[in-house]
């Protein structure tokens, strides 16, 4: 009958070996579901598309903005955009205006 020995090299590199597996296992599971894994990758993308129309937005409100901005200029104003202005903000009309109410 033989009886089998116990190596403590062979134990150790089990050991080693489980430990090594775990960490790959752990490793895959964070690479399919993680915050970045491939099943995120679907809801990181309909953000990002989200987020490119929003800027195409902002960036257009901006452009509007800048225009009226360089209307309202002191050195070189827009007369008409200046006396819309006055009007809507101060409800100032010319002597030679006539003002209707709409009900």
């Amino acid at each position: 009958m033989r009886t089998m020995r116990h190596e403590p090299g062979i134990a150790k590199e089990r050991l080693f070996r489980g430990l090594a597996l775990a960490v790959l296992c752990l490793m895959g599971v964070f690479a399919v579901a993680g915050p970045s894994g491939i099943i995120a990758w679907g809801e990181n993308q309909r953000l990002l598309e989200q987020r490119q129309a929003k800027l195409a937005e902002l960036k257009l409100e901006r452009a509007r903005l800048k225009n009226r901005v360089q209307l309202l200029n002191p050195k070189d104003a827009d007369a008409d955009l200046a006396g819309e202005l006055l009007r809507s903000n101060l409800n100032v009309a010319r002597p030679d205006e006539m003002v209707m109410l709409l009900p």
